[in-house]
């Protein structure tokens, strides 16, 4: 039996997962619909295909702007933390979750944005939150000194233990109003 023979065997939601398990970072679907020579809509179905068989496993589909990756489930983090011997995953502080709150929800954002929304100077809150990947640069906005804007990352949706940006908890702007946010609440689900 050939290799090509063996492949055509493995369902498509199998042949996504080790493509998705081999890839070094997040891809992208057509990348994928390339890959083995099928349509997009092909490979959304394969994807959804998976990522149900995923639900009662370890390991999870997620996306980030249009990207795909293979990581581990949410509830596996104390776990895998305890087996690779990690520190237990970084606390962050209040600040650090009202700026990532803002970001998160209005991305892209500048920092002047977030510091208006804020009411305070949000500077060193956005280098750790940079240093942690949990926030990066997407660009610069065309106003007056043209400033950075600033999204969130792939990382963001691991540490929080989100598939996608469109499993954010609505935003209750009736107590984002009142300026009485619990961004761990917000954050948290």
């Amino acid at each position: 039996m050939s290799k090509t023979e063996n492949a055509a065997e493995l369902s498509l939601a199998a042949s996504l997962e080790g493509l998705l398990f081999v890839a070094a970072g997040p891809v992208s679907v057509t990348q994928l619909a390339a890959a083995l020579e099928m349509t997009t809509t092909q490979v959304e179905r394969g994807l959804k295909e998976l990522e149900e068989g995923l639900a009662v496993r370890g390991l999870r589909l997620q996306r980030h702007r249009g990207r795909i990756q293979l990581t581990t489930a949410p509830g596996m983090a104390e776990l895998i933390e305890r087996f690779l011997g990690l520190d237990s995953v970084s606390r962050l502080s209040r600040a650090a979750l009202e700026t990532l709150s803002i970001v998160a929800y209005q991305q892209p954002v500048t920092r002047p944005q977030v510091d208006a929304i804020r009411g305070v100077n949000s500077d060193g809150v956005m280098r750790s939150l940079l240093s942690k990947g949990l926030i990066q640069e997407n660009g610069r906005a065309e106003g007056p000194g043209r400033p950075i804007l600033y999204g969130t990352t792939p990382e963001f949706l691991q540490h929080f233990g989100l598939s996608s940006l469109s499993a954010l908890p609505p935003l209750d702007l009736s107590v984002a109003a009142n300026g009485d946010v619990d961004n761990n609440s917000v954050l948290k689900g």
